[in-house]
């Protein structure tokens, strides 16, 4: 059963959490600090909904407590130690230099309660898996392969990218191995999965209004800020990324093409 209050009720702790890291951006002149709470915030929408919602507290509500809360923690955790003492993302640092003297103030609308709105959206199996009354089924255990699957991707797809790029042999160069030998973006197909595994979670409860948060997810990955948007930068700034292009998926994992 869709909960309109109470998803209501997310949006507004999300909306006042990005307003405080807007505060945290002009101190520190880096509208990027974004990206290293964004998947916090999925956690306090998952907080708020169980903390409200009417739905007894049982297994499906601690699972999905548990599991994005492991998701969201190791996203930031990431996304922290990567980031820590370098400049602002390039994204932002252009999107700054466009927006002049205004920026700082139309960044509150078009970043961190942009991205608060989109987090809101996605969040919605959230919602639906804490709010099901039903018992574990066939579905929820699909749903948990599919996360831990998704988590799998993520988490070691980064670390193979953080050895290679550690060495400064491999500087300007592509890593084509391990899982990035099988997919050209294995941290966003990991993403993909977790959404759809915690969807999963949620329809098993009957939860499937809450569809439409996976989907959006989707798009955004394959088409909008993830895929599409970093390899406009990478075919530039990668020797060797056009062959990648032609021997590796782009998105889902598969094995390798003969180059032609």
């Amino acid at each position: 059963m869709f909960d309109l209050s109470t998803y209501l009720l997310g949006l507004a702790a999300l909306g006042a959490v990005t307003l405080i890291v807007w505060v945290l951006s002009l101190m520190r002149r880096d509208a990027g600090i974004i990206d290293l709470f964004w998947s916090l915030t999925f956690i306090l929408a998952a907080v708020v909904y169980a903390t409200v919602t009417d739905a007894p507290s049982g297994v499906r509500t601690t699972l999905t407590l548990t599991l994005i809360t492991v998701w969201g923690l190791r996203l930031s955790g990431y996304l922290t130690w990567r980031n820590w003492g370098e400049p602002e993302d390039y994204r932002y640092a252009r999107m700054r230099e466009r927006g002049g003297p205004t920026w700082p103030y139309r960044s509150l609308l078009s970043v961190f309660w942009g991205q608060a709105v989109l987090a809101w959206i996605v969040s919605a199996p959230l919602l639906a898996g804490i709010d099901g009354h039903r018992d574990l089924g066939i579905l929820a255990f699909v749903g948990i392969a599919t996360w831990a699957v998704g988590l799998f991707f993520e988490a070691v797809g980064d670390w193979q990218l953080s050895l290679f790029k550690r060495n400064p042999d491999n500087q300007g160069k592509v890593l084509d191995s391990g899982l990035w030998g099988t997919t050209r973006h294995p941290n966003y197909f990991g993403d993909f999965m977790v959404w759809w595994g915690l969807f999963l979670i949620a329809a098993d409860a009957g939860g499937w209004w809450s569809i439409f948060g996976p989907i959006v997810m989707t798009v955004m990955l394959m088409r909008v800020s993830g895929v599409t948007l970093l390899e406009r930068k990478l075919t530039r700034t990668r020797t060797g990324y056009d062959d990648y292009v032609r021997t590796t998926n782009a998105f889902f994992p598969g094995p390798k093409k003969h180059r032609t």
